[in-house]
Protein backbone atom coordinates (compact mmCIF):
# COMPACT_ATOMS: atom_id res chain seq x y z
CA UNK A 1 0.00 0.00 0.00
CA UNK A 2 3.12 2.40 0.36
CA UNK A 3 2.80 3.54 -3.71
CA UNK A 4 -0.94 5.28 -2.15
CA UNK A 5 0.70 7.37 0.41
CA UNK A 6 2.45 10.19 -2.35
CA UNK A 7 -0.99 9.90 -4.18
CA UNK A 8 -2.73 10.70 -1.75
CA UNK A 9 -0.91 13.53 0.05
CA UNK A 10 -0.18 15.07 -3.66
CA UNK A 11 -4.55 15.14 -3.51
CA UNK A 12 -4.87 16.56 -0.28
CA UNK A 13 -2.44 19.16 -0.82
CA UNK A 14 -3.87 20.15 -4.04
CA UNK A 15 -7.13 20.54 -2.11
CA UNK A 16 -5.66 23.19 0.67
CA UNK A 17 -6.13 20.04 3.49
CA UNK A 18 -3.47 20.36 6.29
CA UNK A 19 -3.84 17.48 8.53
CA UNK A 20 -5.48 14.35 7.71
CA UNK A 21 -6.32 12.29 10.82
CA UNK A 22 -6.94 8.68 11.54
CA UNK A 23 -9.68 8.79 14.10
CA UNK A 24 -9.87 5.26 16.04
CA UNK A 25 -11.30 5.26 20.27
CA UNK A 26 -8.60 3.87 22.59
CA UNK A 27 -10.56 0.35 23.49
CA UNK A 28 -10.77 -0.08 19.31
CA UNK A 29 -7.02 -0.92 18.79
CA UNK A 30 -6.20 -4.00 17.97
CA UNK A 31 -5.23 -6.49 20.62
CA UNK A 32 -3.07 -9.58 19.75
CA UNK A 33 -4.20 -12.58 21.07
CA UNK A 34 -1.42 -12.86 24.00
CA UNK A 35 -2.17 -9.55 25.30
CA UNK A 36 -5.88 -9.32 25.07
CA UNK A 37 -7.68 -9.38 28.50
CA UNK A 38 -10.87 -7.63 26.74
CA UNK A 39 -9.84 -4.71 25.41
CA UNK A 40 -7.98 -2.86 23.00
CA UNK A 41 -5.13 0.14 23.48
CA UNK A 42 -2.93 2.44 21.32
CA UNK A 43 -0.22 0.85 24.49
CA UNK A 44 -0.57 -2.76 22.99
CA UNK A 45 1.25 -4.01 20.29
CA UNK A 46 -1.29 -4.54 18.44
CA UNK A 47 -1.08 -1.05 17.76
CA UNK A 48 1.78 -0.75 15.81
CA UNK A 49 -0.74 -2.77 13.09
CA UNK A 50 -2.37 0.60 12.61
CA UNK A 51 0.32 2.83 12.74
CA UNK A 52 1.50 1.46 10.11
CA UNK A 53 -1.51 1.48 7.86
CA UNK A 54 -2.46 5.05 8.51
CA UNK A 55 1.40 5.86 7.95
CA UNK A 56 1.13 3.35 4.61
CA UNK A 57 -2.00 5.35 3.49
CA UNK A 58 -0.90 9.11 3.90
CA UNK A 59 -2.62 10.05 7.18
CA UNK A 60 -0.25 12.15 9.02
CA UNK A 61 -1.93 11.91 12.54
CA UNK A 62 -4.26 9.84 14.77
CA UNK A 63 -7.05 11.32 16.59
CA UNK A 64 -7.81 9.33 19.86
CA UNK A 65 -11.00 9.46 21.98
CA UNK A 66 -10.73 10.81 25.55
CA UNK A 67 -8.07 8.19 27.50
CA UNK A 68 -9.22 9.16 31.27
CA UNK A 69 -9.99 6.54 33.78
CA UNK A 70 -13.68 5.49 33.51
CA UNK A 71 -15.75 3.29 36.27
CA UNK A 72 -17.35 -0.15 36.70
CA UNK A 73 -20.35 1.14 35.60
CA UNK A 74 -19.72 3.55 33.13
CA UNK A 75 -17.30 2.56 30.15
CA UNK A 76 -18.05 5.59 28.24
CA UNK A 77 -14.94 8.02 28.20
CA UNK A 78 -16.68 11.24 28.07
CA UNK A 79 -17.63 10.39 31.30
CA UNK A 80 -14.16 9.87 32.16
CA UNK A 81 -11.41 11.67 34.52
CA UNK A 82 -9.84 14.89 32.98
CA UNK A 83 -6.77 14.57 34.87
CA UNK A 84 -6.05 10.59 35.65
CA UNK A 85 -5.66 8.08 32.21
CA UNK A 86 -7.64 4.84 31.94
CA UNK A 87 -6.14 1.68 33.53
CA UNK A 88 -7.09 -0.18 31.25
CA UNK A 89 -4.53 1.22 28.26
CA UNK A 90 -1.55 0.00 30.06
CA UNK A 91 0.13 -2.98 28.49
CA UNK A 92 -0.13 -5.76 30.80
CA UNK A 93 2.98 -8.34 29.06
CA UNK A 94 5.65 -5.88 29.79
CA UNK A 95 5.11 -6.08 33.61
CA UNK A 96 5.54 -9.77 33.82
CA UNK A 97 8.77 -9.34 31.78
CA UNK A 98 12.02 -9.46 33.42
CA UNK A 99 12.82 -5.87 32.15
CA UNK A 100 9.87 -4.02 34.32
CA UNK A 101 11.40 -6.41 37.75
CA UNK A 102 8.83 -9.20 36.43
CA UNK A 103 6.37 -7.61 39.20
CA UNK A 104 3.12 -9.49 37.41
CA UNK A 105 3.30 -12.50 37.57
CA UNK A 106 2.88 -14.95 34.22
CA UNK A 107 0.15 -17.01 35.21
CA UNK A 108 -1.64 -14.05 36.65
CA UNK A 109 -1.05 -12.52 33.12
CA UNK A 110 -2.02 -16.18 31.18
CA UNK A 111 -5.71 -16.06 33.68
CA UNK A 112 -6.96 -13.26 32.56
CA UNK A 113 -6.34 -13.63 29.02
CA UNK A 114 -7.51 -16.68 28.70
CA UNK A 115 -10.56 -15.84 30.80
CA UNK A 116 -11.45 -13.07 28.02
CA UNK A 117 -15.43 -13.74 27.40
CA UNK A 118 -16.93 -12.95 24.17
CA UNK A 119 -15.69 -12.38 20.54
CA UNK A 120 -12.00 -11.05 19.69
CA UNK A 121 -13.53 -8.02 17.97
CA UNK A 122 -15.91 -7.36 20.84
CA UNK A 123 -14.80 -5.00 23.98
CA UNK A 124 -15.46 -7.48 27.23
CA UNK A 125 -15.38 -4.09 29.47
CA UNK A 126 -16.80 -6.25 32.71
CA UNK A 127 -14.06 -8.55 32.82
CA UNK A 128 -11.57 -6.14 31.47
CA UNK A 129 -12.30 -3.57 34.49
CA UNK A 130 -12.15 -6.48 36.95
CA UNK A 131 -8.79 -8.18 34.96
CA UNK A 132 -6.99 -4.54 35.25
CA UNK A 133 -7.61 -4.33 39.15
CA UNK A 134 -6.76 -7.70 39.70
CA UNK A 135 -3.41 -7.60 37.73
CA UNK A 136 -2.71 -3.82 39.18
CA UNK A 137 -3.31 -4.44 42.74
CA UNK A 138 -0.88 -7.40 41.82
CA UNK A 139 1.75 -5.12 40.44
CA UNK A 140 1.53 -2.71 43.63
CA UNK A 141 1.81 -5.29 46.22
CA UNK A 142 4.84 -7.01 44.32
CA UNK A 143 6.30 -3.30 43.86
CA UNK A 144 5.88 -2.36 47.33
CA UNK A 145 7.49 -5.72 49.00
CA UNK A 146 10.36 -6.04 46.90
CA UNK A 147 11.14 -2.10 47.77
CA UNK A 148 10.85 -2.84 51.58
CA UNK A 149 13.38 -5.62 50.85
CA UNK A 150 15.90 -3.23 49.55
CA UNK A 151 16.19 -4.47 45.85
CA UNK A 152 17.96 -2.66 43.04
CA UNK A 153 17.59 -2.87 39.45
CA UNK A 154 14.25 -2.80 37.74
CA UNK A 155 12.64 -1.87 41.24
CA UNK A 156 14.58 0.81 42.60
CA UNK A 157 14.19 2.33 38.91
CA UNK A 158 10.42 2.28 39.27
CA UNK A 159 10.59 3.77 42.89
CA UNK A 160 12.57 6.58 41.46
CA UNK A 161 10.04 7.57 38.55
CA UNK A 162 7.58 7.11 40.78
CA UNK A 163 8.80 9.66 43.31
CA UNK A 164 9.15 11.89 40.47
CA UNK A 165 6.05 11.77 38.89
CA UNK A 166 4.47 12.02 42.39
CA UNK A 167 5.97 14.64 42.54
CA UNK A 168 5.16 16.30 39.55
CA UNK A 169 1.68 15.60 39.50
CA UNK A 170 0.58 15.65 43.19
CA UNK A 171 -2.16 18.85 42.30
CA UNK A 172 -4.26 16.31 40.79
CA UNK A 173 -2.80 13.13 41.48
CA UNK A 174 -3.71 13.02 45.14
CA UNK A 175 -7.11 14.20 44.70
CA UNK A 176 -7.84 11.42 42.05
CA UNK A 177 -5.72 8.45 44.23
CA UNK A 178 -8.08 9.85 47.65
CA UNK A 179 -11.23 9.47 45.29
CA UNK A 180 -10.44 6.05 44.19
CA UNK A 181 -9.88 5.15 47.99
CA UNK A 182 -12.93 7.14 49.67
CA UNK A 183 -15.05 5.06 47.36
CA UNK A 184 -14.12 1.94 48.22
CA UNK A 185 -14.11 3.14 51.94
CA UNK A 186 -17.83 3.79 51.43
CA UNK A 187 -18.80 1.20 49.83
CA UNK A 188 -19.25 2.14 46.19
CA UNK A 189 -21.48 4.64 46.96
CA UNK A 190 -21.49 8.10 44.94
CA UNK A 191 -19.82 10.71 46.33
CA UNK A 192 -23.23 12.70 47.04
CA UNK A 193 -23.99 10.31 49.67
CA UNK A 194 -20.93 10.21 51.63
CA UNK A 195 -20.45 11.83 55.09
CA UNK A 196 -20.21 15.42 54.66
CA UNK A 197 -16.62 15.81 55.75
CA UNK A 198 -15.61 13.26 52.67
CA UNK A 199 -18.56 14.84 50.07
CA UNK A 200 -17.44 18.07 51.09
CA UNK A 201 -13.58 17.65 51.49
CA UNK A 202 -13.09 20.27 48.31
CA UNK A 203 -15.67 22.37 49.25
CA UNK A 204 -16.22 23.27 53.04
CA UNK A 205 -18.42 25.56 54.41
CA UNK A 206 -17.26 28.98 55.36
CA UNK A 207 -14.53 28.53 58.38
CA UNK A 208 -14.01 25.14 57.70
CA UNK A 209 -10.92 25.63 54.75
CA UNK A 210 -8.55 24.48 57.69
CA UNK A 211 -10.63 21.63 58.97
CA UNK A 212 -10.84 20.07 55.61
CA UNK A 213 -7.51 20.37 54.83
CA UNK A 214 -6.21 18.58 57.66
CA UNK A 215 -8.81 15.94 56.75
CA UNK A 216 -7.22 15.43 53.64
CA UNK A 217 -3.70 14.76 54.77
CA UNK A 218 -5.40 12.70 57.32
CA UNK A 219 -7.01 10.28 54.58
CA UNK A 220 -3.66 10.77 52.46
CA UNK A 221 -2.10 9.02 55.68
CA UNK A 222 -4.12 6.74 56.62
CA UNK A 223 -4.80 5.35 52.76
CA UNK A 224 -0.94 5.61 51.90
CA UNK A 225 -0.89 2.48 50.27
CA UNK A 226 -4.04 2.59 48.33
CA UNK A 227 -2.83 6.13 46.93
CA UNK A 228 0.59 4.96 45.77
CA UNK A 229 -1.14 1.81 43.94
CA UNK A 230 -3.22 4.70 42.02
CA UNK A 231 -0.15 6.38 41.36
CA UNK A 232 1.56 3.99 40.65
CA UNK A 233 -0.85 2.56 38.02
CA UNK A 234 -0.94 6.36 36.47
CA UNK A 235 2.63 6.66 36.13
CA UNK A 236 2.57 3.02 34.08
CA UNK A 237 -0.63 4.64 31.62
CA UNK A 238 1.30 8.13 31.08
CA UNK A 239 4.80 5.88 30.53
CA UNK A 240 2.68 3.51 28.36
CA UNK A 241 1.33 6.67 26.57
CA UNK A 242 4.51 8.56 25.84
CA UNK A 243 5.74 4.85 24.20
CA UNK A 244 3.11 5.04 21.44
CA UNK A 245 3.97 8.51 21.41
CA UNK A 246 7.26 7.97 20.01
CA UNK A 247 5.74 4.82 18.09
CA UNK A 248 3.98 7.17 15.92
CA UNK A 249 6.03 9.84 15.58
CA UNK A 250 8.47 7.62 14.08
CA UNK A 251 6.13 6.24 11.58
CA UNK A 252 5.33 9.96 10.59
CA UNK A 253 2.37 10.50 12.49
CA UNK A 254 0.96 13.20 15.27
CA UNK A 255 -1.10 11.68 18.10
CA UNK A 256 -4.11 14.22 18.54
CA UNK A 257 -6.16 13.55 22.12
CA UNK A 258 -9.74 14.39 23.08
CA UNK A 259 -10.84 17.27 25.45
CA UNK A 260 -14.85 15.72 26.43
CA UNK A 261 -17.13 19.07 27.37
CA UNK A 262 -18.35 16.77 30.38
CA UNK A 263 -16.78 16.77 33.88
CA UNK A 264 -16.34 12.58 35.35
CA UNK A 265 -17.98 12.33 39.07
CA UNK A 266 -14.43 12.63 40.37
CA UNK A 267 -14.02 15.75 39.08
CA UNK A 268 -17.17 17.14 39.89
CA UNK A 269 -16.33 16.05 43.32
CA UNK A 270 -12.94 17.90 43.41
CA UNK A 271 -14.76 21.12 42.33
CA UNK A 272 -17.88 21.39 43.97
CA UNK A 273 -17.15 24.65 44.93
CA UNK A 274 -16.55 26.08 41.70
CA UNK A 275 -19.31 24.02 39.84
CA UNK A 276 -23.45 25.55 40.41
CA UNK A 277 -25.24 23.10 42.22
CA UNK A 278 -28.94 23.45 41.08
CA UNK A 279 -28.22 23.05 36.93
CA UNK A 280 -26.66 20.98 34.88
CA UNK A 281 -25.28 20.87 31.02
CA UNK A 282 -26.69 19.18 27.73
CA UNK A 283 -27.68 19.85 24.59
CA UNK A 284 -30.40 22.14 23.13
CA UNK A 285 -32.91 21.25 20.14
CA UNK A 286 -30.82 20.77 17.51
CA UNK A 287 -31.14 18.60 13.46
CA UNK A 288 -29.47 15.75 15.16
CA UNK A 289 -31.78 15.60 18.59
CA UNK A 290 -34.71 17.93 17.85
CA UNK A 291 -35.77 17.00 21.61
CA UNK A 292 -32.47 17.76 23.14
CA UNK A 293 -29.80 16.00 24.65
CA UNK A 294 -30.28 15.91 28.83
CA UNK A 295 -26.50 15.11 29.57
CA UNK A 296 -26.13 15.51 33.18
CA UNK A 297 -23.03 17.24 33.30
CA UNK A 298 -21.91 19.70 35.76
CA UNK A 299 -21.86 23.62 34.80
CA UNK A 300 -18.55 25.40 36.24
CA UNK A 301 -19.34 28.92 37.64
CA UNK A 302 -18.55 31.95 35.31
CA UNK A 303 -18.70 34.16 38.69
CA UNK A 304 -15.43 32.24 39.19
CA UNK A 305 -13.49 32.42 36.21
CA UNK A 306 -11.62 36.10 38.17
CA UNK A 307 -11.32 36.75 41.82
CA UNK A 308 -12.74 39.57 42.95
CA UNK A 309 -9.08 41.67 41.91
CA UNK A 310 -9.40 40.23 38.42
CA UNK A 311 -6.84 37.78 39.22
CA UNK A 312 -7.25 34.02 37.50
CA UNK A 313 -10.64 32.49 39.33
CA UNK A 314 -10.49 28.50 40.54
CA UNK A 315 -13.13 27.74 37.27
CA UNK A 316 -9.94 29.29 34.85
CA UNK A 317 -7.55 27.86 36.73
CA UNK A 318 -9.01 24.46 36.15
CA UNK A 319 -9.88 24.45 32.99
CA UNK A 320 -6.09 26.07 32.35
CA UNK A 321 -4.92 23.07 34.03
CA UNK A 322 -6.83 20.40 32.22
CA UNK A 323 -5.73 21.89 28.81
CA UNK A 324 -2.29 21.99 30.05
CA UNK A 325 -2.49 18.31 31.56
CA UNK A 326 -3.83 17.08 27.67
CA UNK A 327 -1.20 19.21 25.47
CA UNK A 328 1.62 17.50 27.49
CA UNK A 329 0.30 14.57 26.25
CA UNK A 330 -0.68 15.10 22.67
CA UNK A 331 0.20 17.06 19.24
CA UNK A 332 -3.19 18.18 19.06
CA UNK A 333 -6.65 18.18 20.38
CA UNK A 334 -10.05 17.80 19.31
CA UNK A 335 -12.31 19.98 21.53
CA UNK A 336 -15.37 18.18 22.35
CA UNK A 337 -18.54 20.66 21.94
CA UNK A 338 -16.93 23.90 22.54
CA UNK A 339 -20.36 24.93 23.24
CA UNK A 340 -19.99 23.85 26.45
CA UNK A 341 -16.66 26.43 26.87
CA UNK A 342 -18.25 29.16 25.18
CA UNK A 343 -22.14 29.17 25.58
CA UNK A 344 -23.17 25.96 27.56
CA UNK A 345 -26.95 24.82 26.97
CA UNK A 346 -28.49 24.22 30.72
CA UNK A 347 -31.26 23.18 32.55
CA UNK A 348 -32.35 22.99 36.08
CA UNK A 349 -32.30 19.76 38.26
CA UNK A 350 -35.19 18.48 39.93
CA UNK A 351 -38.05 18.07 37.17
CA UNK A 352 -37.78 15.33 34.30
CA UNK A 353 -34.57 15.86 32.86
CA UNK A 354 -35.54 15.53 29.26
CA UNK A 355 -38.77 18.04 29.82
CA UNK A 356 -36.17 20.43 31.92
CA UNK A 357 -33.83 20.43 29.17
CA UNK A 358 -36.08 21.38 26.43
CA UNK A 359 -37.13 24.47 28.65
CA UNK A 360 -33.51 25.25 29.48
CA UNK A 361 -31.47 28.03 27.81
CA UNK A 362 -27.83 29.04 27.26
CA UNK A 363 -26.37 30.03 30.43
CA UNK A 364 -24.46 33.62 28.95
CA UNK A 365 -27.07 33.72 26.71
CA UNK A 366 -30.30 35.15 28.84
CA UNK A 367 -30.55 38.03 30.51
CA UNK A 368 -33.94 37.50 30.00
CA UNK A 369 -34.57 34.92 32.00
CA UNK A 370 -34.46 35.65 36.00
CA UNK A 371 -32.63 32.36 36.89
CA UNK A 372 -29.89 33.41 34.66
CA UNK A 373 -30.06 36.82 34.21
CA UNK A 374 -27.07 37.38 36.81
CA UNK A 375 -25.07 35.45 34.87
CA UNK A 376 -25.78 36.88 31.17
CA UNK A 377 -23.09 38.42 29.16
CA UNK A 378 -25.12 39.23 26.37
CA UNK A 379 -27.75 42.04 26.41
CA UNK A 380 -31.63 42.34 26.22
CA UNK A 381 -31.57 44.64 23.44
CA UNK A 382 -29.18 42.26 21.64
CA UNK A 383 -31.29 38.91 21.35
CA UNK A 384 -33.65 38.49 18.50
CA UNK A 385 -36.94 37.48 19.90
CA UNK A 386 -38.39 35.64 17.26
CA UNK A 387 -36.04 33.05 17.30
CA UNK A 388 -36.36 29.88 19.30
CA UNK A 389 -33.65 30.76 22.05
CA UNK A 390 -31.50 27.57 20.69
CA UNK A 391 -31.32 29.10 17.34
CA UNK A 392 -27.95 30.31 16.13
CA UNK A 393 -29.02 34.08 16.18
CA UNK A 394 -30.74 33.78 19.04
CA UNK A 395 -27.71 36.89 19.89
CA UNK A 396 -27.46 38.84 17.08
CA UNK A 397 -24.95 40.97 18.55
CA UNK A 398 -21.60 41.76 21.07
CA UNK A 399 -19.03 44.02 21.50
CA UNK A 400 -15.53 43.15 21.89
CA UNK A 401 -15.28 43.03 25.19
CA UNK A 402 -18.89 40.73 25.73
CA UNK A 403 -16.39 38.37 23.40
CA UNK A 404 -13.30 38.67 25.53
CA UNK A 405 -16.14 37.46 28.57
CA UNK A 406 -17.40 34.71 26.42
CA UNK A 407 -14.04 33.50 25.33
CA UNK A 408 -12.29 33.40 28.49
CA UNK A 409 -12.60 29.47 28.95
CA UNK A 410 -11.51 28.60 25.09
CA UNK A 411 -9.04 31.26 25.36
CA UNK A 412 -7.23 28.80 28.45
CA UNK A 413 -7.49 25.52 25.87
CA UNK A 414 -6.08 27.25 22.85
CA UNK A 415 -3.46 29.15 24.59
CA UNK A 416 -2.03 25.94 25.94
CA UNK A 417 -2.35 24.31 22.59
CA UNK A 418 1.47 24.35 20.23
CA UNK A 419 -0.68 26.50 17.77
CA UNK A 420 -4.23 27.41 17.04
CA UNK A 421 -4.45 25.03 14.47
CA UNK A 422 -3.99 21.75 16.69
CA UNK A 423 -7.06 22.75 18.39
CA UNK A 424 -10.29 21.27 15.97
CA UNK A 425 -13.34 22.83 17.82
CA UNK A 426 -16.27 19.85 17.33
CA UNK A 427 -19.42 22.40 15.76
CA UNK A 428 -21.72 19.94 14.36
CA UNK A 429 -25.13 21.58 13.08
CA UNK A 430 -25.49 24.55 15.63
CA UNK A 431 -23.19 27.35 15.89
CA UNK A 432 -24.48 30.26 17.72
CA UNK A 433 -23.27 33.24 17.16
CA UNK A 434 -20.87 34.10 20.38
CA UNK A 435 -19.29 30.56 19.85
CA UNK A 436 -18.51 32.44 16.14
CA UNK A 437 -17.20 35.10 17.36
CA UNK A 438 -14.68 33.63 19.60
CA UNK A 439 -14.00 31.04 16.92
CA UNK A 440 -13.13 33.73 14.72
CA UNK A 441 -10.79 35.46 17.29
CA UNK A 442 -8.24 32.39 17.04
CA UNK A 443 -9.21 31.33 13.05
CA UNK A 444 -11.11 28.26 14.53
CA UNK A 445 -13.23 26.09 12.38
CA UNK A 446 -15.80 23.55 12.53
CA UNK A 447 -16.49 20.19 11.78
CA UNK A 448 -18.23 18.93 7.64
CA UNK A 449 -19.30 15.67 8.25
CA UNK A 450 -20.08 14.40 5.03
CA UNK A 451 -22.46 11.52 5.73
CA UNK A 452 -24.49 13.90 7.14
CA UNK A 453 -25.10 16.15 4.38
CA UNK A 454 -28.20 17.32 2.63
CA UNK A 455 -27.95 17.09 -1.17
CA UNK A 456 -30.90 18.93 -1.33
CA UNK A 457 -29.83 22.23 0.67
CA UNK A 458 -26.96 23.45 -1.50
CA UNK A 459 -25.94 25.45 1.74
CA UNK A 460 -26.02 22.56 4.58
CA UNK A 461 -23.75 22.96 7.10
CA UNK A 462 -22.18 19.26 6.24
CA UNK A 463 -21.27 19.47 2.57
CA UNK A 464 -17.58 19.82 2.40
CA UNK A 465 -18.09 22.32 -0.54
CA UNK A 466 -18.82 25.31 1.91
CA UNK A 467 -15.83 24.44 4.23
CA UNK A 468 -13.89 26.97 5.06
CA UNK A 469 -9.87 26.24 5.09
CA UNK A 470 -9.94 26.30 9.23
CA UNK A 471 -12.54 23.72 8.89
CA UNK A 472 -12.47 19.97 9.24
CA UNK A 473 -14.02 17.49 6.80
CA UNK A 474 -14.62 13.59 7.83
CA UNK A 475 -16.69 11.31 6.88
CA UNK A 476 -18.25 10.86 10.09
CA UNK A 477 -17.66 11.05 13.92
CA UNK A 478 -17.95 9.47 16.85
CA UNK A 479 -21.54 9.25 17.12
CA UNK A 480 -22.60 8.23 13.58
CA UNK A 481 -23.19 5.41 12.19
CA UNK A 482 -19.75 3.19 10.08
CA UNK A 483 -19.68 4.48 6.55
CA UNK A 484 -19.77 0.81 5.61
CA UNK A 485 -23.67 1.44 6.89
CA UNK A 486 -23.97 4.35 5.47
CA UNK A 487 -22.86 3.84 1.88
CA UNK A 488 -25.45 0.63 2.05
CA UNK A 489 -28.39 2.93 2.95
CA UNK A 490 -27.26 5.19 0.56
CA UNK A 491 -27.36 2.16 -2.13
CA UNK A 492 -30.97 1.17 -1.01
CA UNK A 493 -32.44 4.29 -1.11
CA UNK A 494 -30.91 5.35 -4.60
CA UNK A 495 -28.36 8.43 -3.50
CA UNK A 496 -25.40 6.39 -3.50
CA UNK A 497 -24.71 7.89 -7.54
CA UNK A 498 -25.92 11.73 -6.07
CA UNK A 499 -23.28 11.32 -3.31
CA UNK A 500 -21.11 9.82 -5.85
CA UNK A 501 -20.84 12.76 -7.83
CA UNK A 502 -21.12 15.41 -5.43
CA UNK A 503 -17.14 14.00 -4.01
CA UNK A 504 -16.17 13.51 -7.43
CA UNK A 505 -16.78 17.06 -7.78
CA UNK A 506 -15.11 18.28 -4.86
CA UNK A 507 -12.12 16.57 -5.94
Amino acid sequence: MAPLRPLLRDALEALGIRRFLLALHDAAFPARPEEDAGIGSPQLSGADEVLALASDLGFDGIQLGPAGATSASNPSPYDGALFSRSPLAIALPPLASADAGALLSPRTLASLIEGRPGPPDRVAYRHAYAAYGRALAEVAAAFRARRARGEGGAVADLDRRLRGFRARSAAWLDRDALFEALSRAHGGAGWRAWPAADRDLFAPAPGEEGRAAARRGALLAAHADEVEAWALGQLLAHEGHARFRGRARAAGLRVHGDLQAGLSERDVWASAAFVLPDLRMGAPPSRTDPGGQAWGFAVLDPGQRRGPAGEEGPALAFVRARAARAFQDCDGARLDHPHGLVCPWVYRVGGDPDAEVRRGARLLDSPDLPWLAPLAIARPEQLDRALPRHADGWVRALDDGQVERYAALLDAVVAAAPSPGDVACEVLSTLPYPLRRVLDRHGLGRFRVTQKADLSRPDDVYRGENARPEDWIMLGNHDTRPMRAVAARWLADGTALAHARRLAARL
